[in-house]
């Protein structure tokens, strides 16, 4: 989702699932706009698992899901405002997988399920955050128990950051401002 000029939104699931539970694993990630994109028309992707583009590693040791950016040629169906590489990494205990990001991008890891080694050395347990360096990374990815790690990397958009409640925009009166919008119904209205 797009929330650009502004956007009210609610989080549905499937109603057998609302109804009688379960597991439920979601990562909701906030990616700042460019200052000259943050008043677009709103807008909203439905990417399901079927559309993603999906790269199998050697052995059936695992695969790599391209959600956005491009792993090995292969490009992924989200499209972005700014250059972004999310790519969500699943390998079998064992496995090892290899990623490059260019230099100018800013790469972390979200170890979401199991345990990795990150080129030999650097241990990701689950739900743990790993910062690379961000100088051009070339990186090994091991996973020491069935894994499953969110790589994220992006090109900085290197604008300052004003920040309030569900609103990320670049000045305090821009902030002031969407309050007043959102206040006036301007993002629109939530049925019931």
């Amino acid at each position: 989702m797009t929330a650009a000029s502004g956007v009210l939104h609610k989080e549905f699931h499937e109603k057998e699932w609302s109804k009688e539970g379960g597991d439920f694993q979601m990562v909701q990630l906030w990616v700042n706009l460019p200052a000259k994109d943050k008043m677009s028309k709103p807008k909203y992707q439905a990417i399901e698992n079927a559309s993603i583009a999906k790269v199998p590693l050697a052995n059936n040791s695992g695969e790599i899901e391209v959600i956005a950016g491009e792993y090995k040629g292969v490009k992924g169906t989200a499209t972005t405002f700014t250059p972004i590489n999310m790519l969500n990494v699943k390998l079998n205990q064992g496995a090892k997988a290899e990623f490059e990001m260019p230099a100018s991008y800013n790469t972390g890891l979200l170890v979401i399920e199991g345990s990795i080694l990150v080129n030999g050395t650097t241990i990701g347990p689950t739900n743990h955050f790993v910062l690379m360096a961000n100088d051009g990374e070339q990186f090994t990815i091991e996973a020491t128990e069935d894994a499953i790690v969110l790589i994220l990397g992006g090109e900085p958009i290197n604008e300052p950051i004003a920040a309030h409640g569900p609103f990320v925009m670049n000045t305090r009166e821009e902030i002031v401002q969407a309050f007043e919008d959102f206040n006036k119904g301007k993002f629109g209205f939530l049925e019931d």
